[in-house]
């Protein structure tokens, strides 16, 4: 029983010492290592240009993508003084007027008519801008400043064909600047104020011609009302019926089309 216990108390023993070692051992330090050298800036290039173009020299997709919304960006603008959006625009509203309609068409669907007409009118002057100007900067046969150059030309000859000579002589004197030989060396900026206040005197015209027969009929119905001792009846109220009975007995709405698209050589 002695010898027993006494060699359970010995490999105790040695069991403890054998436990020890190896805790106290531990893992083997790791060898450090020698620190990365930093890495040389590159130098930049000599020329310090940047290029917008690809491989086969037509513009890449962000620079393309930026033209195209600084194009979107001044659409409206372009749309409303350049093109003829905004004579179109004006005489439907009058001719609203003139029928004494206040809200019948509403003004999204006289704009979006005139925005259609507006395309149908510019068609060929945005061919043109394509064919001469967008199709060879795409293709990246010419600059920026080539393709704009390319694109003014039928973009001014429209504006030229449609512009009274004395609005623009008037918007050569207010700018100061000598009268030119030629109509087609006028800037920019000088011809599309010219080309905006032809569009405005043409509209109203053209209002003024709408205006004439309804004006007439308003003035029957009210004679005839006063004749019949109905002074407390509106007379724009009886007159309705018959002004939308003549316009549209004589077509007005393609008489009006046919004045607006006429209008433009």
């Amino acid at each position: 029983m002695d010898r027993t216990r006494r060699a359970a108390v010995v490999a105790a023993a040695l069991l403890g010492c054998a436990v020890t070692g190896v805790l106290l051992a531990g893992p083997a330090a790791a060898a450090p290592t020698a620190p990365t050298p930093p890495t040389a800036p590159t130098v930049p290039a000599v020329d310090g240009g940047v290029d917008i173009s690809v491989g086969n020299g037509s513009p890449s997709t962000s620079i393309t993508l930026i033209l195209a919304v600084t194009i979107l960006s001044v659409a409206p603008s372009v749309l409303l003084l350049a093109t003829s959006f905004t004579k179109i625009a004006i005489v439907l509203s009058l001719t609203r007027n003139a029928l004494g309609l206040q809200q019948s068409p509403p003004n999204s669907v006289l704009t979006g008519i005139a925005l259609f007409l507006t395309l149908f009118v510019m068609g060929p002057v945005f061919s043109d801008v394509n064919e001469v100007a967008v199709q060879p900067y795409m293709d990246g046969t010419i600059t920026v400043s080539q393709a704009y150059d390319a694109g003014v030309v039928p973009l001014r000859e429209f504006l030229l064909s449609n512009t009274r000579d004395d609005e623009l002589e008037l918007m050569v004197g207010l700018s100061g600047e000598e009268q030119p030989e030629d109509p087609a060396s006028v800037s920019m900026t000088t011809l599309v104020p010219a080309f905006v206040l032809s569009e405005l005197k043409s509209a109203f015209i053209i209002g003024i011609v709408v205006f004439i027969p309804f004006l007439v009929l308003d003035m029957l119905v009210s004679a005839a009302l006063m004749a019949m001792g109905m002074m407390m009846v509106p007379p724009s109220v009886v007159s309705l019926p018959f002004k939308l009975l003549l316009f549209v007995v004589v077509d007005g709405w393609a008489l009006i089309t046919t004045a607006l698209v006429g209008s433009y050589s």
